[in-house]
């Protein structure tokens, strides 16, 4: 079954709606598909005989379906050697594989360029390479992307990549931008570039069809929370992920599909702080947070922390789905601190209106916070 004879069947199957856009998209990865297949029975594992086929670069606004449909072609995609990563993490391991190779002998017997044995060490892993939410935000990443992927496109490995933007606005207005405009277009050249172009905002339309906020905590709220889940991330494959910031690794145990999902103790019994929460919300456009207890002022460090975390979503326009002990005025009723909570608890109620629920997404992340 091709990624649109998939898609077709979850269409047919009441699962989803119809949408020329993501149905165009399907097309473009079956066709991929296809040539992926044909190049393997030829080359026999990719002896270069021909060369690979162009990969592919899919970018569309937030609630697109673009996980869903990367879902559909990696289960599928007919190559034994593939991976499917988020690109923050990809480079996350790249700069640890570039750190490791300095401290080998190689280096010593003169061989002081790590680009082309890291990038044959990724390929030997990997021939085709998925990558989630495709951006570059950090110099560092910059200024390595060009190399690293020449390399990896020298070598045969095939991208397929999914992103809120187009290449053109990739490191949009970072430092030095002009030392990494040939990436873009080596990108260009080598991936064709499609627009999922769809009239329908499906994670708004997901996130207005059920509430956003459950309480009391009963079964009820949890069986809310997994439906939520559910509708938010269209099916997509979850994982856990690790996200860098300011050199602590902070771990997201669930996400799929642009949404995070944590328990109340995984997010604010943990000693994070701003910084993690704002790399938290501006690198996913939805978390749904569990069992948010009553909070009081035994329970300080857990309710500064939360203050601090809906301080960050909200500034984000980061969705918040939710569910906790009591309505937002009572989750903090006395004590010190209860009029300081005020002001989240306001936010609170807002962010469950169509308005704050409509508004773009800010996911630039701040040069140096990752």
């Amino acid at each position: 079954m091709t990624p649109l004879e998939a898609l077709q069947a979850r269409i047919d199957a009441g699962d989803l709606t119809r949408d020329e856009g993501q149905l165009a998209a399907a097309a473009a990865l079956s066709e991929l598909h296809r040539q992926l297949a044909g190049w393997r029975i030829q080359d026999g594992w990719f002896r270069h005989k021909t060369p690979p086929p162009k990969g592919l670069y899919l970018w569309g606004g937030v609630g697109r379906g673009k996980s869903m449909l990367m879902d559909l072609f990696f289960e599928r995609a007919p190559i034994r050697k593939k991976r499917r990563v988020h690109f923050h993490q990809f480079m996350q391991e790249t700069h640890a594989r570039i750190g490791a190779w300095r401290k080998r002998q190689d280096r010593k017997r003169g061989k002081d360029d790590p680009i082309p044995p890291v990038a044959q060490a990724i390929a030997d892993e990997a021939r085709l390479l998925c990558f989630d939410e495709f951006q570059v935000t950090d110099i560092a990443d910059a200024m390595l992307l060009g190399r690293l992927f020449d390399s990896l496109f020298e070598i045969g490995v095939v991208v397929v990549a999914t992103s809120n933007r187009v290449p053109d606005d990739l490191y949009k207005d970072g430092i030095n931008r002009q030392l990494f405009l040939p990436f873009i277009d080596r990108l260009k050249e080598t991936l064709d570039v499609m627009e999922i172009a769809s009239g329908e905002d499906h994670r708004l339309r997901q996130l207005t069809a059920a509430p956003v906020y459950y309480s009391p905590l009963d079964p009820a709220a949890d069986e809310a929370m997994e439906s939520a889940w559910s509708r938010l991330t269209q099916g997509a494959r979850p994982q856990a992920c690790t996200i860098s910031v300011q050199g602590r690794e902070v771990e997201v145990p669930k996400e799929a599909a642009g949404v995070a999902r944590f328990t109340f103790e995984e997010l604010c019994a943990r000693p994070l702080g701003p910084a993690d929460y704002l790399q938290l919300a501006a690198r996913f456009h939805t978390l749904l947070v569990e069992r948010v207890p009553r909070l009081s002022p035994e329970k300080r460090n857990e309710a500064k922390r939360f203050v601090t975390l809906i301080d960050a979503v909200y500034e984000a326009k980061t969705k918040l789905v939710m569910s906790a002990d009591a309505e937002p005025d009572d989750l903090y009723p006395a004590g010190d601190g209860a009029f300081e909570f005020e002001r989240t608890a306001s936010r609170l109620i807002e962010m469950r209106t169509e308005e704050y629920l409509s508004a773009a997404h800010e996911d630039a992340i701040a040069e140096g916070e990752n």
